[in-house]
């Protein structure tokens, strides 16, 4: 950018860094775009475990690139002005007057105006972040909206919830259907034990009949015909 390098070749002939001062604005403590104010609420801790995010996603990049994008002649442009010099080399004061200097003369702009840029720069991420997280605690139930449908994690939410009580109803049946079945198998089991013990002792009462019966209707067939007796 020929501009740019004319402009740093005449900066650094007029522009000179005190020592104190240099030391003290090599690195300006400016604030970082997107970054959450001081008074900000800590988002509500969620009950399960929010995964790892590394690196935005180019919708969402693309989303903020379009809240950041002016026309040319704000706090953007100028924002530009400073990175590609700064990856030239410069830094500190010089590197930000150089820029300033740049973009004043091919926007005409003013100390108070640009630094008015950044302020509506910053209130538009802010109130856009601030809508993001009211639209996501409505999509997470934490806050519901007048006459808004429930969103798919509120309904899976819910027949989570219901899933959970049916389970927990047909597990109680289960529970109730194995104590009567394993009282009905006890009480089979001590049926079937009375009824075999009751044919056995019959079983025992019938034979002992049997046998006493034969025997004395052998002796009696013998002792009768041996005797003479009248038939």
């Amino acid at each position: 950018m020929e501009i740019f390098d004319k402009l740093t070749n005449a900066a650094k002939d007029f522009f000179i860094e005190p020592e104190d001062e240099a030391k003290t604005l090599q690195n300006p403590p400016t604030a970082q775009f997107g970054a959450p104010s001081p008074g900000a609420v800590p988002a509500v801790p969620s009950p399960f475990a929010a995964p790892a995010v590394t690196q935005a996603e180019p919708r969402h990049l693309d989303h903020i690139a379009s809240l950041l994008a002016g026309d040319g002649k704000d706090f953007g442009a100028y924002m530009k002005m400073v990175k590609s010099m700064a990856a030239a080399g410069m830094a500190g004061p010089l590197l930000y007057q150089t820029a300033f200097n740049a973009f004043s003369a091919v926007n005409g702009g003013t100390v108070p105006g640009l630094l008015a840029s950044a302020s509506q720069f910053e209130q538009a991420l802010t109130t856009d972040r601030n809508k993001v997280l009211a639209r996501h605690r409505e999509k997470m139930g934490e806050a519901t909206a007048p006459g808004s449908a429930p969103s798919t994690v509120v309904q899976l939410t819910a027949q989570e919830k219901k899933l959970a009580a049916d389970l927990a109803d047909l597990t109680l049946q289960l529970q109730t259907k194995q104590q009567q079945l394993l009282h009905t198998q006890q009480q089979l089991a001590n049926e079937r034990q009375k009824t075999q013990a009751a044919l056995s002792s019959y079983e025992l009462a019938n034979s002992a009949a049997m046998a006493e019966l034969q025997a004395h209707h052998k002796a009696a067939e013998a002792f009768l015909n041996a005797s003479g007796s009248p038939k």
